[in-house]
C-alpha cells in the first residue's frame, strides 16, 4: 500500500480497519471473514465465547499470526506487507503474564525498558513511575512469582506501555481475577485510554465490555454476528424487561397470569416472593415497550394488585448474547 494510501486510511479516524480476515488451522476455520471498524481513542470491546476467535484475532492484528484471506490495517499500515510499521506503534498484554517470575517487579520493568531503547537512568525513573501509578511501589523488590494475581496483571499492563502506545491489545486482561482486582485493572485501562491510547479488549465478561467499551462487536465461530454501541446492541434484541414488586405475596400467581397475558411473555418469578420480571417485545422500540409496560401496570391495577415498585430497562449484555448465540459467553462451543 502507497504512503498516500496509508495517510488517507488514517485520516479516516480508524485505529484498525480490517476485511474479509480469515484464519485457518488445519480444518478449523478459527475466524472466519472478520469485518472491524475501530475509531481511534477508544476503547473497543470484542466479546465472545471460549473459543470464539477473538485471541486469533488479534495475534494477526499484532503481526503474530499471518492471515489466511482478507487484509487488515493498523494505524493504515498493512498488517503482513508493513509489519514493522505496526509493531511500532502497538503492544499486547496476553492471557497469561509475560514478565519474568523469578525477577522483581523492578528488575522486569527495567529490563524491559532498557530492551526497548531506555538509558540506564531513564529506564530507572520510568519503572518507578509506573510502579507508582500502579500501585506497585511497595512491591517493587519482591519476585513477581510472589504477586498476587491482581498484582501481576497490574505488572504486565505496566509494561506494556514503557514506551506509550498508540494502540494496546489487551486479550483478556482479568481472566480470574477476584472483583476487586478486576476493578483495579478497569481503572489502568481507563487510564490509559484517557492518555490517548486505543485499547482492543477481548473479554468474555460481559460487565467488563459493559463497564469499558465504547463500541463492542460480539463474535461467535470466528464470525462478527453483531456490533455496536453497548445501547444499540441492546436495543437490538428487541425487548426489555419489567421488574414488577408487589405488596401481597399470595397475589403473586395471579399477577404472573395478567403480565403473560398482557406482555405476552414468559414471566420469571424472582426469589423474593413478591417480585416478579417479564420481557417486553417490540423490535428495538424503546416508546413500543414502555406502552406495552403502562398497559400491564393498568391492568394489574384494575384486577386490585397493588405494585410497590416498578421499572422499565433495556436488556442486559447477558441478555443480548443468550439471545444473539443462544449460549452464554462463558460456554465453551461445541
Amino acid at each position: 500500500m502507497s504512503s498516500t494510501a496509508a495517510a488517507a486510511r488514517t485520516r479516516t479516524g480508524l485505529a484498525i480497519e480490517t476485511a474479509g480476515l480469515v484464519k485457518t488451522f488445519g480444518e478449523n476455520r478459527a475466524v472466519d471473514g472478520v469485518d472491524l471498524s475501530v475509531p481511534a481513542g477508544t476503547v473497543y470491546g470484542v466479546l465472545g465465547p471460549n473459543g470464539a476467535g477473538k485471541t486469533t484475532t488479534v495475534k494477526m492484528l499484532a503481526t503474530l499470526l499471518r492471515p489466511d484471506a482478507g487484509e487488515a490495517h493498523v494505524f493504515g499500515h498493512d498488517v503482513v506487507r508493513e509489519a514493522d510499521a505496526v509493531r511500532s506503534r502497538v503492544s499486547l498484554t496476553g492471557q497469561y503474564a509475560s514478565v519474568d517470575e523469578d525477577l522483581t517487579g523492578q528488575e522486569n520493568l527495567v529490563l524491559l525498558a532498557r530492551l526497548t531503547g531506555h538509558g540506564r537512568k531513564s529506564a530507572a525513573a520510568r519503572a518507578g513511575q509506573l510502579l507508582e501509578a500502579f500501585g506497585l511501589a511497595e512491591a517493587a523488590g519482591r519476585q513477581v512469582k510472589n504477586y498476587s494475581g491482581g498484582m501481576r496483571r497490574r505488572i504486565d499492563i505496566a509494561a506494556s506501555i514503557l514506551n506509550t502506545p498508540d494502540l494496546l491489545f489487551l486479550d483478556e486482561p482479568t481472566t480470574g481475577l477476584d472483583p476487586r482486582s478486576r476493578n483495579q485493572v478497569w481503572e489502568i485501562v481507563r487510564a490509559v485510554v484517557a492518555q490517548g491510547t486505543t485499547v482492543l479488549l477481548t473479554t468474555q465478561y460481559l460487565d467488563e465490555a459493559d463497564q469499558l467499551a465504547a463500541r463492542i462487536a460480539v463474535i461467535d465461530r470466528g464470525r462478527v454476528i453483531a456490533e455496536g454501541t453497548k445501547g444499540e446492541l441492546k436495543s437490538s434484541v428487541g425487548a426489555g424487561a419489567v421488574h414488577v414488586r408487589l405488596r401481597d405475596a399470595h397475589l403473586r400467581p395471579e399477577a404472573e397470569r395478567l403480565l403473560a397475558r398482557v406482555l405476552d411473555a414468559a414471566v420469571q418469578l424472582e426469589p423474593d416472593p413478591v417480585a416478579l420480571t417479564a420481557r417486553v417485545g417490540g423490535a428495538g422500540n424503546g416508546r413500543g415497550a414502555a406502552e406495552a409496560a403502562s398497559r400491564a401496570l393498568a391492568e394489574l391495577a384494575a384486577a386490585g394488585i397493588t405494585v410497590d415498585n416498578f421499572s422499565l430497562g433495556q436488556p442486559s449484555l447477558d441478555e443480548v448474547f443468550l439471545a444473539l448465540t443462544d449460549r452464554t459467553p462463558e460456554e465453551d462451543p461445541a
